[in-house]
């Protein structure tokens, strides 16, 4: 929100500043008219009447308090020059440098990162021993650390495709699917709740991060991946899974109660424009919406020319499911909640119906004049501009919306609409109100049975687009028509309509998932790159322009993308090269030849460690306890936070914005399914830096702070993870404190302890054993034994709390925190 409070600023800055310059012209593509010069107005759209927007289909702008500024038209020799920038030239296909250690090269991958290392001197490093290597890899293709038979079958498997075998166990997995869409929901800005101040819930979003874990799991080719996420309603109307997939574009943040419909229509297409660009292409094209761009060949102009593809799509949120299990159980749940608010609700109906007609004209006034154009025509006057206001305007009315004309109208005895009978109905419908939330708190069921895509209303025409003066909306300039950056391609986009859409959307997708697109597949595998190794082969993984990094190795970055699409962009096929590689499979031991030769490790003489994201820390915590919960899919759920933890209003129907869910197994689900509620992120996961659900977030942080190891240490869920712990490791290991430690460190680490650090969680048993018995002797210690055991018999429960307390301490430890 900071980044767009400062865009939001600059832009205005940049209006004022441009405002009192002569001229400006656009340097990179077609102009965009004189800057700064006013046409004369046309009286009807100077007094902000509806003719101020056109009511021709093809010409419909949004109605604005000024008229727009008609820019001169020039002509087209003074095309710019196309932009030389690396990334926009076609991906070569380079050939396989010569090395000398040829034993190592075990793929392709191998040569291409060899061949620098030769160059400066450098050897790679050994191999990483096998029980490191499955811990790395499990981490990074699962987001979950292995169990000590994973570990000890892999370490022991002599057979010559042992490294092939674990791969193709990985990738076979569903928890691969589920680790990959993690990340790509961090790119989606994905989150269950609408975001600004009443953050309220958004029932259906979840349907698409199931999308995206079975797309992975099933190895959808990307380009098709792209397609269905941008236009899955136009190239799919007939499967549920492709509407789905526009959940992708519906994710934007929404505020329910803005009253200027006109520039809500402009924040969802902006939001759109630039997370696709960020997405997909790797641009920073976000920096065009109010000039042009300070480094890329990017102006205002295909900005929105951009923007133009997404004008007439509209987010649509009840759209019905196919029914299963999961909506059978929730229509189950919900008729028994609609009986219940049925005679509350026809109540609430009989008080409003008086004045429903004043209360509808009382809500209509209170948007913006720009919205009102829209809304007071009739429906067959409509144009597409006014088709989406009225569809927004539409889907938010509701009776205890309208009721507030009854609150509004009661409080004030001076006002000219006060009027004393509406003190009384509003006293009778707020007791009314106050009822069916507390009934809605009780048993209004989690989930849907509907479905919230982008679609465009079924109609074909869109609404006009314009370059807008330093990015106000009040500005227009000239229109434009859908068109891709001319500094990437003079492919122009082939539009087809549908029978229930303009088309748009299919052909900007068509232009992204192309092979000959210069930037979607080299940005897909730099973001695969930085899983596995901690930093793109261009650091900036969304930045492909000029003021990001240039790739440090951009021979192997044009091998993967030029090989990722002549393996019909097959994830699983990116994924298995770089899990098999001789550069994966290096020791993480540090070098001090490599530190001197290379001290930031871009040539990668040495694997990377790497601290666990918050999601993995959390699963990994959960699996080493026995307690993760394997269910995939469905509604998202609500652990139990922190009882200080302040969760805001409620939602507008009075279900809490957080209720820990009724089922207890839904508290150990994996991170991916916890409720993402943009205003309250989950308490565990903010602190190890989980991503935020604004906008697109690229690449995580990582920070080490005090705040960190004292969530651990403190956290009553992640004691009580460590108790169950506890109890596994002595049903595994017995009696013997010296097989328990061994089978401690196997379980969280992969490896058994040295003996140094045995004798000092030794030391530490006896020590602690003494404190607690000590305190216990008091009456005013409480011990904590571990659960989940099998034999309590013979159980000494202060040994026992002492070993819970090691364990605790153990599983907080660095190394558990860290991949190597």
């Amino acid at each position: 929100m900071k980044k767009k409070l400062y865009l939001a600023v600059m832009c205005a800055l940049v209006g004022l500043v441009a405002e009192k310059s002569a001229t400006a012209v656009d340097t990179f593509n077609n102009p965009v008219g004189e800057i700064g010069v006013k046409k004369q107005q046309n009286p009807a759209t100077a007094t902000g009447s509806q003719a101020a927007i056109p009511t021709n289909e093809a010409t419909a702008a949004p109605a604005s308090p000024t008229a727009p500024v008609v820019a001169e038209n020039k002509t087209d020799s003074q095309q710019a020059v196309k932009s030389t920038l690396w990334s926009y030239q076609p991906v070569k296909v380079p050939t396989q440098p010569a090395v000398k250690n040829q034993n190592w090269v075990k793929t392709p991958i191998d040569a291409f990162v060899l061949a620098p290392l030769e160059s400066k001197g450098l050897a790679p490093s050994p191999e990483a021993d096998r029980a490191a290597f499955i811990r790395r890899a499990t981490i990074d293709a699962w987001g979950l650390i292995p169990t000590p038979e994973e570990v000890k079958n892999f370490v022991n498997d002599t057979s010559s495709e042992a490294y092939e075998k674990l791969a193709d166990r990985l990738l076979a997995s569903p928890k691969y699917g589920e680790r990959q869409a993690r990340r790509w929901l961090d790119l989606a800005r994905y989150a269950d709740s609408n975001g600004f101040d009443n953050d309220e819930t958004r029932p259906n979003l979840w349907r698409y991060r199931d999308y995206v874990v079975s797309s992975f799991n099933q190895d959808k080719p990307y380009d098709r991946f792209i397609k269905e996420q941008l236009a899955g309603d136009e190239i799919a109307p007939d499967d549920q899974s492709a509407l789905i997939a526009t959940g992708f574009l519906r994710g934007f943040p929404d505020n329910p109660n803005g009253r200027a419909l006109v520039q809500k229509k402009y924040q969802h297409t902006t939001d759109v424009t630039d997370t696709v660009g960020k997405v997909f292409l790797g641009q920073t094209v976000e920096c065009a919406r109010c000039h042009n761009h300070k480094f890329d060949k990017i102006s205002q102009k295909d900005y929105f020319s951009l923007q133009a593809f997404f004008a007439n799509a509209s987010a649509v949120d009840n759209i019905p499911a196919q029914v299963g299990p999961q909506e059978v159980e929730y229509q189950k749940a919900l008729a028994k909640y609609e009986e219940a608010i049925k005679p509350i609700k026809e109540a609430k109906k009989a008080i409003l119906d008086p004045v429903r007609a004043e209360a509808n004209n009382y809500y209509l006034e209170r948007y913006d004049e720009a919205s009102l154009v829209s809304l007071k025509k009739a429906k067959s006057e409509w144009n597409a501009h006014d088709r989406w206001v009225n569809h927004v305007y539409g889907e938010y009315i509701d009776d205890d919306r309208l009721a507030n004309y009854l609150q509004d109208t009661s409080v004030n005895k001076d006002a000219p609409d006060y009027n004393p009978a509406n003190a009384e109905r509003w006293a009778a419908y707020k007791k009314l109100n106050d009822e069916s939330k507390q009934i809605a708190a009780k048993i209004k069921p989690n989930g849907s049975d509907t479905i919230s895509a982008i679609n465009e209303l079924g109609h074909t025409d869109a609404p006009a687009t314009y370059v807008f003066f330093g990015g106000i909306q009040e500005r227009p300039l000239e229109e434009v028509q859908p068109a891709f950056p001319e500094a990437l391609t003079s492919e122009k986009p082939v539009i087809v309509p549908t029978a229930n859409s303009s088309g748009r959307r299919t052909a900007l997708a068509n232009w992204i998932a192309s092979s000959q697109n210069p930037l979607t597949a080299r940005v897909y595998v730099n973001r695969v790159w930085e899983q596995y190794f901690g930093n793109g082969i261009v650091k900036t993984v969304s930045d492909f322009g000029k003021a990001g990094d240039k790739p440090s190795n951009p021979e192997l970055l044009d091998y993967l993308a030029d090989n990722f699409v002549k393996n019909g962009w097959s994830v699983k096929k990116l994924h298995r090269q770089i899990l098999l590689s001789s550069v994966y499979r290096q020791s993480s031991a540090h070098r001090e030849d490599a530190f001197k030769a290379d001290p930031d490790n871009k040539l990668l003489a040495v694997f990377p460690r790497k601290r666990l994201e918050a999601e993995e820390i959390r699963d990994s915590l959960l699996v080493a306890s026995g307690k993760l919960e394997e269910k995939i899919g469905g509604p998202s759920v609500f652990p139990p936070v922190p009882a200080n933890l302040v969760t805001g209003n409620s939602n507008v129907d009075g279900t809490p914005l957080w209720k820990a869910s009724k089922d207890p197994h839904d508290h150990n689900r994996r991170s991916l399914y916890i409720f993402t509620r943009r205003s309250i992120p989950y308490p565990l996961l903010e602190t190890f830096d989980m991503a935020s659900a604004q906008e697109v977030h690229s690449k995580r942080d990582v920070t080490t702070t005090p705040l960190q190891a004292l969530t651990l240490y403190h956290s009553d869920v992640v004691f009580e993870w460590s108790k169950a712990l506890a109890g596994r490791v002595i049903n595994e290991a017995g009696t013997d404190p010296s097989a328990q430690l061994d089978r401690l460190y196997q379980i969280l680490f992969s490896r058994s302890p040295y003996q140094t650090e045995k004798d000092a969680l030794q030391e530490f048993l006896v020590s602690q054993e003494k404190v607690i018995k000590e305190k216990a002797l008091t009456g005013k210690f409480g011990l904590n034994v571990p659960t989940e055991l099998k034999d309590t018999q013979n159980l000494d429960p202060i040994r026992a709390s002492a070993f819970v307390d090691l364990v605790h301490t153990v599983a907080n430890s660095n190394e558990f925190a860290y991949r190597f």
